[in-house]
């Protein structure tokens, strides 16, 4: 007779949200934590992923193996006059979500997860109110120092919200406030994983001096025109002071190269200029001195976990002007320097040298920076699911 004990059925969660990487990489790395602390203790992870189908999550979801499936969504298109908020294409959308909220009420009914997972974005609005409606538990985890507007709309149908800063919880209403905890913003592990060395090998950056800072710029993987420009303006003034690795964005190189040819040589030296940052990026960061860059909560999450002294220059179209507050709010504890508002090159050169020149200056922040950071939070956010799950 065979008395083994059959195996314990897989923990089943569903997650939700996506449209960008600061919805989808959170998502996906609680995914990995779970799944592994999961298989230490001789248990399973049986994961769906509802989403939309132009957003980053339908690529990532499926080359991760994960399943993944669609619902109708409405997207609502911002602005700060309340009248154009009616518009035809706003109230289409609108018209939408009760489809959406059917068909992710279906496919929560059919899946049965343990919880819901809802991480930001329009798509996670459906499947959000879906969980409620199918009494599975519902964890938000909120990346931005404010709520977004999805988390903001699902709030009270949430089993647990997540928060990555101490200062998101203030800003709660009191009815939520009692079901809050903060995690932290998820960070990728290989991300923390960075061998400065690597970065010179593996860029072929031998001529750089390193005896003078080395500078991070990068505006994401498509670059940035505005942070472009504003290096541009002040790159032989940079290179006085420090070495430079500059992610312009693919489309963007062969004008940042023909600057570049007017540098002279002892300048052109200390520059690296490229279109795409990939898998040597952690090498890269663990290089870098000082970063500018964007302030996306991803950004922020990386770079304080890392503890990197950086000037933000915030997409100023960023949804509920989100880059801004990020930016602002770690700027506030002498954590980084923000560059709001139109930024000239005398103001980026009075940003930026006390942190080329002085070792000590850019040592306090990092020290900052780093108290901000959370390189645990994917490990916090899995405990959280798993007491929401437990009730």
């Amino acid at each position: 007779m065979n008395n083994a004990s059959p195996l314990p059925r897989p923990f089943r969660l569903i997650v939700t949200g996506g449209g960008t990487g600061g919805h989808t990489y959170p998502a996906l790395t609680a995914i990995r934590t779970l799944s592994t602390r999961l298989a230490a203790g001789g248990g399973a992870l049986d994961v769906l992923w509802i989403g939309t189908d132009s957003g980053l999550e339908a690529r990532i979801a499926p080359a991760e193996g994960i399943a993944f499936t669609t619902v109708a969504t409405g997207k609502i298109r911002r602005s700060s006059n309340p009248l154009k908020m009616v518009s035809p294409a706003n109230v289409l959308d609108m018209a939408r979500v009760p489809l959406g909220v059917a068909q992710a009420r279906k496919v929560v009914a059919n899946f049965r997860p343990d919880v819901v997972l809802a991480t930001g974005g329009y798509v996670a609005v459906p499947a959000g109110l879906a969980a409620r409606m199918c009494r599975r538990p519902l964890v938000l985890h909120e990346q931005t120092v404010r709520l977004g507007l999805a988390n903001r709309k699902l709030a009270g149908s949430a089993t647990r919200i997540a928060l990555s800063s101490d200062s998101s919880l203030p800003l709660l209403p009191d009815a939520v406030r009692g079901i809050a905890v903060v995690t932290g913003n998820p960070v990728r592990p290989e991300v923390l994983a960075g061998h400065a060395d690597k970065a010179v090998e593996a860029l072929g950056l031998d001529s750089f001096d390193r005896r003078l800072p080395t500078v991070y710029v990068t505006g994401g993987a498509q670059g940035s025109q505005q942070i472009n420009n504003v290096v541009r303006d002040a790159l032989p003034w940079l290179l006085e002071r420090a070495n430079v690795i500059h992610q312009c964005g693919p489309a963007n190189v062969e004008a940042m190269q023909q600057n570049a040819a007017l540098l002279r040589p002892g300048f052109a030296d200390r520059y690296y200029l490229t279109g795409f940052v990939g898998p040597e990026l952690p090498d890269v960061l663990a290089l870098a001195d000082v970063v500018i860059s964007r302030s996306g909560a991803g950004t922020l999450a990386e770079l304080t976990a890392l503890g990197k002294p950086a000037i933000f220059i915030p997409l100023a179209s960023s949804a509920g002007n989100e880059q801004a507050h990020n930016a602002r709010h770690l700027e506030e504890s002498g954590a980084a320097v923000a560059l709001l508002g139109e930024i000239t090159t005398d103001t980026f050169r009075h940003a930026a040298r006390p942190l080329l020149t002085d070792p000590a200056q850019r040592a306090a922040m990092a020290e900052r920076a780093k108290a901000h950071g959370r390189p645990d939070a994917a490990d916090r956010l899995v405990d959280v699911i798993l007491s929401a799950a437990s009730g």
